[in-house]
């Protein structure tokens, strides 16, 4: 075979096991991107250390339950495999105010809060209010 064809074989397996993984991960109840990204892509670790949404980089990233996050830092990286259920978004990364009217939506990542040591994220800042107001 030449060395196109093996890799195009090569991609297309890829891309059938990054699919996979990215169904099995919505299956189990997570928001992930069509790459299984999660949280958008934004840092998990940093809602709690920076106070603020902040985009991860692709370098450092981690895997938990099928989900891919993204990270500011190694060190925030560090963080979240030593302890993921300290950092990881509640409900699977949806909506908060959605789950709680049954629904499944996407997040803004900067539309989040920290209750109780807990991330919950929701739609958008003006959902947000009426959800903080339950």
């Amino acid at each position: 075979m030449t060395t196109f064809t093996w890799r195009s074989l090569l991609a297309l397996g890829l891309a059938a096991t990054l699919g996979a993984s990215t169904a099995v991960a919505q299956q189990a109840g997570y928001n992930v991107d069509r790459d299984g990204i999660g949280l958008k892509g934004y840092d998990p670790v940093a809602y709690f250390t920076e106070g603020a949404p902040v985009k991860g980089k692709p370098a450092f990233a981690a895997t938990h339950d099928g989900v891919t996050y993204r990270f500011a830092s190694a060190e925030h990286r560090q963080q979240f495999q030593a302890e993921p259920a300290k950092y990881l978004p509640q409900y699977g990364g949806y909506c908060a105010m959605g789950v709680a009217m049954g629904k499944k939506l996407a997040i803004d990542p900067a539309a989040y809060r920290i209750v109780e040591g807990k991330l919950y994220l929701n739609v958008n800042k003006s959902v947000q209010r009426d959800w903080l107001k339950d």
